[in-house]
Formats: C-alpha cells, structure tokens, sequence
C-alpha cells in the first residue's frame, strides 16, 4: 500500500529545472534516503510533496488520513516560550481533550439524569483514550525523548530564543518526534547532533514502524536506518533498494555499463560514417550508402554518463607560526554564566586537534574565544604573533543580497571576475549557482563558498567548527584530503568520527571541562 504518490511531476525555478518528469513512492513501512548532491533540490521536493511549493505539473498524492511531521532545516521557534511549553505542543490535542472532559465535569453538577449519563459515558471514553495515549506519563515522555536528544543539558526552562541554531534543532526534532506523526519527513537531522544523540535517534529510527524519508550525508547513519533510496540527479530520481552502500554497487554499475555501451556504439557511428562517405558517391554501392544513413539517423544515441563534480578544495599555506600557536591560562568561557571549569590548553604547532562533546557545552564558544571573537570570563589566551588562520563558523546569517560571485569579490577585490568564477567552480559550484543569491543557495553551496573564502587566505592555522554539516558526500572527501595535506596547525569542531579520526593527531574531549550536567 502506498502512503504517497508523485507522478510526472516537474518544477523549474528561473531557467533550471528541478524535477523533469520525476516519479515518487512511499510503501507503507519504508524508510526512504534522499540523496543527491549539493543543489540537486532535495529539499525542494520536500517542500512540494509538504504543500509548501506547487508543481509545474504532475500530481502528488498522499494516502486519506495520514498525518505528517515534517523537521526543516531552517524552521524557527517562537520568542517567550520555554523548551518544555514547546515541547507541550505535541500533545496539545490530548490537553484539548482534557480541558474539553474538565468541562464536562463542571456540566454534570447542572445536568438532569439522563444528561448526566451521557456526560458520563463520554467523559469515560475520554479518560480512556488519554489513559491508552499516555497522557498521565507526558512529563516522563517528555523527558526520556528530551535527554536522549540532548535537551536535558540545556535546562527545559530555557527560552528558546535564547538557544544556538543547533540547539533549536533539537527542540524541534524532539517535538517532532513526541507527536509521533504517521509519516516522518527529516531533513539533515543528524546535523547539530553529537554521537551519542546520533546513536539515539539511529535506534530510534530502526525501530520506527512507519514510514519515513530522511534528506541526509551521514553515510553511516543512511546505512544503518534506510530500506530504500532515492538518488536525484539532473531532474531525475531513481529508485534503488537497499542501503547507501548497495545503491552505490548499482550505481556505479550502471555507469559502467552505460559508458560500455556509449563506447560500443561510438564504435558502431563511425564504422556506419565511413561507409557511408565512402560509397555514397560510387553508383554500385550508393543505395548501400543510403540505407547506411537511415539506420545511423534512426539510432538512438547514448550519452556517456554523467561525472559527478567533485569539488577541488586546496588551502593555501603562509610562513609558520611559533611553536606555541594559542595558549589558554586558567580560561573560564561563556556568556552570562561560566560553560567551563578553568583551561589549561597549549595548541602547538603542527598538530591537528579534533575538539568533540555533547553540544551546547561549550566548543563553539572556546574557539571564538581562543580567536578573540568574544572575551573570556576569566583567564587568558596568547595567540602567537605570526598565527594567519581561517575560520569556519559553524553558523552564518546571510541576509545579505549578496550573490556567490559577490560574496567573494567583497573579500577580496583584487582578484579578477574569472579568477572568483575559477575559485567557486573548484569548489564546486556550477555557472548558474555562482550567479545566485547566498539566501537562495542550499546549505552545501553556501558551506562551499564559505570554504572558498577560507581557500582564497594564505594561513597557517586553520579553525573549523563543524565544517562538514550540509556538505554532500564528494565535497567531504575533497575537505577530508585538504585538511590531510595541510601541513600548518587545525583545531576541528567535528561530531562525524568517521571524518576526523584519520585526519587529527589529537582529541580533546571538551566534557572533561565543562559545568554542563551531563
């Protein structure tokens, strides 16, 4: 049985297009990967098949009674109400019901007898469907799901507008997942979570008895949760069953047997052109000739298949630094409050130093202040006198109207139109991307040119705090390869192991120092 069903569907936006003719299933009980590079559309078709974009054409059906719960990467959350008031919201149907039984009760001291027996009745079933919902249980539900995701660290009594990008993402995949829709939609969710929040969200979703499809680049946590993929590519979506790792066998059989056949018939074309430029002009033979030509005119021709752009990043490298790159006495970091117990840390020269934790502990914050973005509480950071770094943030407004183009012109306007254009294509963006708006472009493209920005700077140290949120598959693979040729000083904010455990020569656990209870 099919929950969902999009047939012929295309959309464009300005002159490129999106989905060409593009077909889509959901099985009941599927659990679906959608994946696709960066600036395919993934998240363009989930906004179509969520009712938040039309279709040029096609129809997308969804199954009667279904209810849906859809994690956007960029959904907000609303100023003056606490984590646990949003969290509440899941159940807002059950207090509905609650308030609606209360009133009943309040009805009954008025009501003659045979009201009252109906009132009875009904409070009854009430009080049944919330006992069978779990209702009297909330706080602890609430609390399970919110600690297995990391909330509970943060304090449920926050404002949420008090919390990171990463922190509201939590909220909202938590609330989402207590209301416990029919159908899961998620879109990047391991992206501001750490390993153990990943480990508990993967046997979440292994466990999940309907369906749900998941936009994702954490190739082992596609592995271990997904039946199915959807792989989008030039307008087009492909189905394949299997894992991550089994589509990418039939992937890449698939281009090897296309570029066989391209090869083959290649082979064919100019046999079939030299016959026929030989004896088209001979008497005897050209009917022969003739006939040639109609079966080359007829042929269908194969294109070779596609390579996928995989983008070259390649840091610069200036003079190197002393031997003591940044030195922390004694630091104390946070805000209004502490986040850490004092820091002792000596970075030295050289080293490259995967910095990991739970989130909101503080990680972002030491690197801000290791740099002098923001001050210590207390304490002291010594940066050497010759450090030239580049530093990723692991948040970035764009409400500029800045295009991509434009964006690295500002930053360095010495460099002629075709050297930022050869800049931006190395880091794999194509033509019409460089050309857009940095408000238009998906996480990866804008994570990309923030990278190129980086790649533009002659450094000796580089600071990266989550620099592989968004980034696609090939483009994780190029940075991987840059940062293992760089041969200066790295300090690396990461969650993805896989990423970093063969690029960093040191791992500071940054629980070790913080005043979170974890």
């Amino acid at each position: 049985m099919s929950v969902l069903k999009c047939s012929n569907v295309s959309f464009s936006f300005g002159n490129r297009t999106i989905l060409e003719n593009a077909s889509f299933v959901m099985q009941k009980g599927e659990h679906i990967g959608l994946i696709g590079l960066n600036g395919e559309g993934k998240s363009t078709f989930i906004k179509m098949i969520t009712g938040s974009l039309t279709p040029d054409e096609g129809k997308i059906e969804w199954a009667k009674r279904i209810t849906t719960g859809y994690l956007d990467q960029y959904t907000t959350l609303s100023k003056g109400k606490t984590i646990k008031e949003v969290l509440k919201e899941a159940f807002n149907h059950m207090y509905e019901l609650e308030s609606y039984m209360n009133s009943l009760y309040e009805k009954m001291a008025l009501a003659n007898e045979d009201e009252l027996a109906i009132m009875l009745e009904e409070t009854g079933e009430i009080q049944s469907e919330l006992e069978a919902s779990g209702f009297y249980e909330l706080d602890s539900t609430i609390s399970d799901v919110a600690n297995g995701l990391g909330l509970g660290e943060i304090g449920l009594d926050k404002d949420v507008s008090m919390l990171s990008g990463g922190q509201r993402s939590k909220v909202l995949l938590t609330k989402l997942i207590l209301s416990k829709p029919m159908i899961l939609i998620l879109d990047e969710p391991t992206n501001f979570l750490d390993e153990e929040q990943i480990e508990w969200l993967t046997n979440y979703l292994i466990n999940y008895e309907n369906a749900f499809l998941l936009v994702s680049h954490d190739i082992p946590f596609l592995n271990k949760v997904i039946n199915v993929i959807y792989h989008m590519e030039d307008g087009v979506l492909t189905r394949y069953s299997g894992n991550y790792d089994e589509f990418m066998a039939m992937y890449n059989l698939k281009k090897r047997q296309q570029n066989q056949a391209y090869e083959k018939q290649q082979k064919e074309i100019t046999k079939l052109k030299d016959f026929i430029a030989k004896n088209k002009a001979r008497v005897a033979t050209t009917d022969l000739a003739k006939s040639k030509q109609r079966q080359l005119d007829k042929m269908d021709i194969i294109d070779k298949a596609k390579e996928q752009i995989k983008p070259n990043f390649k840091f610069k490298e200036c003079g190197a630094s002393g031997k003591f790159v940044i030195e922390a006495k004694d630091l104390i970091i946070g805000y209004n409050e502490p986040l850490s117990k004092k820091i002792n840390l000596v970075v030295e020269r050289g080293q490259k130093i995967a910095i990991k934790g739970a989130n909101g502990i503080g990680k972002s914050t030491l690197l801000k202040t290791m740099l002098g973005i923001i001050k210590p509480l207390s304490g002291e950071v010594k940066l050497d006198y010759n450090i030239h770094y580049g530093y990723f943030a692991q948040e970035e407004d764009y409400s500029t109207k800045n295009t991509a183009h434009q964006e690295i012109w500002d930053e360095y306007p010495s460099m002629t139109n075709a050297e930022v254009r050869g800049a931006l294509a190395s880091c794999g963006l194509t033509k019409d991307k460089i050309e857009s708006l940095m408000v238009v472009l998906s996480g990866g493209e804008a994570a990309k040119v923030r990278l190129c920005k980086i790649m533009l700077k002659e450094c000796n140290t580089l600071v990266l705090d989550e620099p592989t949120n968004h980034l696609d598959v090939l483009a994780k693979e190029s940075l991987k390869d840059a940062l293992k040729s760089f041969k200066g000083t790295i300090i690396l904010v990461s969650h993805e192991k896989e990423f970093y455990s063969d690029i960093v020569t040191n791992i500071i656990n940054a629980e070790e120092w913080t005043t979170k209870i974890l």
